[in-house]
């Protein structure tokens, strides 16, 4: 009984290992960032990203034009 306690304690600590060494080999590769992408894609948060850029942008637009018009007002 105790020699099959040790087989099964060698099993499962080779399957950890062996999932540890899967899990951390596949997170750096080109593969693995266009499932990312992908993901991100479909879930919509590149879609999110792109329009706080575009709101940021025209926030930044509306504060250059509201410059513009103060420096405008005051020199008539």
């Amino acid at each position: 009984m105790k020699r099959w306690y040790q087989r099964l304690g060698a099993i499962v600590a080779t399957m950890l290992l062996s999932s540890v060494l899967l899990m951390v080999g596949c997170e750096g590769t080109e593969s693995r960032n266009q499932v990312d992408d992908t993901v991100e894609e479909l879930a919509g948060k590149k879609q999110v990203d792109q329009m706080k850029a575009m709101k940021e942008d025209l926030d930044q637009i509306q504060t250059q034009q509201d410059d513009r018009l103060k420096q405008f007002q005051t020199t008539d």
